[in-house]
């Protein structure tokens, strides 16, 4: 049976994205030096609404200064960083937030002790009476989280629980829906999945592929190829601060986008080395050709793809 998630995939994917093909951010040639020390150089990414983009590499790629840059807390040193075609250089977090641009970090910036609903509003709280006596909108705040979470899909009993008493994807899951009702037009999540199981990282893919199914731009940062093939619509690969792998989702298959982000080309460059060490079995090892020739354009296609004795 089709799931739910694949079926909105394949039509975003043929349908082209609901705000049309624009990007709403985009980076050329854009870099981060902290001194003599350049983090990031040279990357290109753009975020369209209705797309997925992932940005995949391992500890010390530059995915950390990407988001950084991205989300407003520190400023690029080269290149270009546009929002909706216009060059921008933000100062602080909260002027990406007026333009849209949201992050769900790992630690989620939630308190585990508050309720559900107060955690919704955290920092955004609903009042209501004249001045200098306003008091919350409690009613107000409950009935708009509720509505909220459950227009993305997330159904809670109770909204006085703590948030600590949830899992970890239903923590996830409420940071994305507080972050598309107060308006962002991009979303960036901080390896969403790292700390998860695998039934909760899937609930956590269902709910990024809703987000882009209600137009929204997403930026992916993983570091599991599984689950980024799973939602993604493009690809970028960082290693050591550069751009190593830029691809759409017809463009490369799940194996080499895995052995790009598993140092696959690497190994493939020490392979006559490995040979010498005993014990060492470098027959399956890719060969550097294999990981960077483009895929035959029949494997995008599922049908395609099936060997010719399977078929009756």
């Amino acid at each position: 049976m089709t799931s739910e998630t694949t079926g909105t995939h394949g039509a975003v994917l043929e349908g082209g994205a609901p705000g049309g093909d624009r990007p709403i951010v985009e980076l050329r040639g854009a870099g981060k030096a902290y001194g003599n020390i350049r983090a990031l150089h040279g990357v290109d990414l753009a975020v369209r609404p209705g797309r997925v983009t992932c940005v995949l590499g391992d500890n010390g790629a530059g995915k950390s200064t990407l988001i950084k840059i991205v989300s407003g807390l520190h400023q690029h040193t080269e290149g270009e960083f546009l929002v909706d075609g216009e060059p921008v250089r933000f100062t602080t977090p909260r002027e990406a937030l007026d333009r849209g641009i949201a992050t769900v970090y790992q630690d989620l910036a939630t308190v585990p002790l508050m309720p559900v609903w107060r955690n919704f509003f955290l920092g955004r709280e609903l009042t209501r009476g004249p001045w200098p006596v306003r008091r919350l909108d409690i009613a107000r705040m409950k009935r708009t989280a509720d509505a909220q979470l459950r227009d993305m899909g997330i159904v809670l009993d109770d909204l006085e629980q703590p948030i600590g008493t949830l899992s970890g994807g239903q923590r996830q899951c409420v940071a994305i829906a507080r972050a598309v009702h107060f308006g962002a037009r991009v979303l960036i999540l901080d390896e969403p999945t790292a700390a998860l199981g695998v039934k909760q990282s899937g609930v956590v893919l269902k709910y990024i592929a809703a987000a882009r199914e209600r137009g929204l731009g997403v930026i992916f940062i993983t570091h599991n190829p599984h689950h980024a093939y799973m939602v993604g619509d493009h690809f970028s690969v960082l290693r050591l601060g550069t751009l190593e792998l830029s691809a759409a989702r017809s463009e490369v298959t799940l194996e080499t986008l895995t052995n790009h982000m598993a140092g696959g080309a690497e190994l493939a460059a020490l392979k006559h080395e490995l040979a010498q060490v005993g014990g060492v079995d470098v027959d399956e090892l890719p060969e550097e050709r294999e990981l960077s020739a483009a895929p035959e354009p029949a494997v995008a296609d599922p049908a395609a793809s099936e060997p010719v004795e399977g078929k009756s």
